[in-house]
């Protein structure tokens, strides 16, 4: 938690916290617009570039190259999102992206 002046404060900073994880709640109950954000959520779920891209491979989705889709291109496309892609989703995936290296360089 981080540190607070005074009561007030701490109820403001819940406050801003519950609203942030209510932002990320609706943005994971919204339908894909896109196959592109139908990726995106398929790595949220799975947490995973090798799981993501046999499931776009499962499509016959080729990347941008020409070839099978990789776990790079997976890794590429969270880093540098689309037009078809909501910001908001991207963050999240992003923070997943994070979440992993962090937990990774702990073992």
């Amino acid at each position: 938690m981080k540190p607070y002046e005074n009561t007030a404060e701490l109820i403001e900073t819940l406050e801003l916290e519950i609203k942030s994880i209510t932002d990320t709640i609706n943005t994971l109950k919204q339908e894909p617009k896109s196959f592109n954000e139908e990726i995106i959520f398929k790595y949220i779920d799975t947490a995973s570039t090798g799981k993501t891209k046999d499931f776009v491979r499962s499509f016959d989705v080729k990347s941008e190259r020409g070839s099978l889709f990789s776990s790079g291109d997976v890794s590429k496309l969270i880093k540098d999102g689309a037009d078809d892609i909501s910001p908001e989703l991207l963050a999240i995936a992003r923070k997943v992206v994070n979440i992993k290296k962090k937990n990774s360089k702990s073992r």
